[in-house]
């Protein structure tokens, strides 16, 4: 450590980013310290990951409870008790944010400094207006929800993905603007609770068509009014909200959602005053080192625009820290690879992907061929009684390397570590039909639609 700083590594934030950050400093040997303004951990464990995905599963067990498929076993759902879920929620996070979060900053030696953090210069950081100098700094702050600028909003008190798991009733009725991954959860978490649920805008705009198709069925059977539209203007009435979509029409409920996507969280951080760029929706630019444009200064997570998911930003953030410390382990910098980046909605049935959509893998040149696996060819989709989905296989036609799994069903997340491993290991898709999967598996889906490359007749359960 040079004479005339106080620590090797300032870290800004504490979640995924930051932690992975401190964590790597610790592991080169290096003094870190990371520095927090609100709740230690961030996005996942407090507002984001763990509350929805434990939200989610609670309200999983009562839709399954009222779709039963089993005749000779009697289940009922009444009614729900979401304070009593809220607070279950919260203990679960209480518990977490100490084991995953203060618990390790102790056993890795890193302090937790509690304070408002701006860059007074190029070099140099306050925190609640103590200065502090640090050979380099990464910046981990995350995002938050992002709330558009639709006409009336900001006359009403509305929702976010946030805000939404702190109700203690469920409400009657619940207009969700926005069709991506937090919308979707969202909108099925409140359905399968018993709240009448409209959602405004596309369904999964990103996700293969073929699965998408299929998921806009299951939220009509599960009750949830998809208005596939751009919502143009919001009102407030006496007993909720209503939306009016750019064709006029208009969807009204007690409560509005709004998950239009999120921004990065770098008010007061001053960045201006450390020569940090942002882009035009303000998120830290950065180049393939998670270096921003100070060269001391790193960023990573959320606040970069990175894909929005907890172990991209822990990637990121170890980068970050390696490359801030000039300990990247060779003679080249350390890196993120994308390579098969797996993705899940926790829908029911999830929602799941790795490495390129058919649409990615023409834009980047391949000429592409796919199948499509409909889950009544999938023996365990079977046994449960729920053929809901599909497994579509992307694939170079010329060396019939596998470019993307994407997969519509229960336990499709779970699918997609052995596709990630497969795209990493540029496996073909004779390698992955030929390789052993355990039968009644909804992973066997993947070798099964892996088979349809080479043969498209029926075939016996495990030939």
């Amino acid at each position: 450590m040079a004479i005339d700083q106080d620590v090797d590594l300032a870290v800004i934030g504490s979640g995924g980013a930051a932690m992975a950050a401190a964590i790597a400093a610790r592991q080169a040997g290096a003094q870190v310290v990371l520095v927090e303004r609100g709740t230690l951990g961030g996005t996942c464990v407090n507002v984001g990951c763990v509350p929805s995905k434990t939200l989610l599963a609670a309200a999983g067990l009562r839709h399954a409870a009222m779709t039963n498929p089993y005749t000779g076993v009697a289940l009922s759902a009444d009614g729900v008790d979401l304070a009593a879920l809220v607070a279950q929620k919260d203990g679960l996070i209480a518990g977490m944010r100490q084991a995953k979060y203060a618990d390790v900053a102790d056993a890795y030696g890193f302090p937790v400094r509690q304070g408002e953090t701006r860059f007074r210069d190029r070099d140099t950081v306050e925190i609640d207006g103590v200065p502090l100098r640090a050979g380099a700094y990464v910046v981990a702050t995350g995002a938050v929800p992002d709330v558009p600028a639709l006409p009336g909003l900001d006359q009403l008190q509305h929702l976010t993905s946030t805000t939404a798991m702190e109700l203690t009733a469920v409400p009657e009725s619940l207009v969700v603007i926005g069709g991506g991954y937090v919308g979707m959860e969202q909108a099925q978490l409140f359905a399968h609770l018993g709240a009448d649920v409209t959602v405004v805008g596309r369904l999964a705009p990103h996700a293969e068509p073929e699965l998408t198709e299929e998921l806009c069925q299951i939220f009509a059977d599960d009750g949830i009014t998809v208005v596939e539209e751009r919502a143009d203007t919001v009102r407030g009435t006496g007993d909720g909200a209503t939306v009016t979509t750019a064709s006029g029409r208009q969807v009204s409920g007690q409560r509005l959602l709004v998950a239009t996507g999120r921004r990065a969280q770098t008010d007061g951080l001053a960045l201006e005053a450390a020569g940090v760029r942002t882009d035009a929706r303000g998120f830290v630019v950065t180049d393939d080192q998670q270096r921003t444009s100070n060269p001391r200064i790193f960023a990573a997570g959320d606040v970069c625009g990175a894909p929005q998911y907890v172990y991209v930003a822990a990637a990121g953030g170890r980068v970050a820290a390696l490359n801030a410390l000039g300990a990247g382990g060779g003679t080249e910098p350390a890196r993120v690879d994308y390579t098969g980046l797996p993705a899940v909605v926790f829908t029911r049935p999830q929602l799941a992907s790795a490495g390129l959509t058919e649409a990615e893998a023409l834009a980047a040149g391949h000429r592409c061929e796919c199948r499509v696996l409909g889950l009544t060819d999938v023996p365990r989709a079977l046994v449960n009684r729920d053929t809901r989905g599909g497994v579509k296989v992307v694939a170079d036609a010329d060396s019939g390397r596998v470019l993307g799994v994407h997969a519509l069903g229960e336990g499709a997340g779970e699918m997609m570590l052995a596709a990630t491993y497969a795209i990493k290991a540029r496996m073909t898709v004779d390698d992955v039909a030929d390789t052993w999967a355990p039968y009644l598996t909804m992973a066997e889906g993947l070798r099964i639609a892996a088979g349809l490359f080479r043969n498209q007749m029926p075939t016996s359960c495990c030939a």
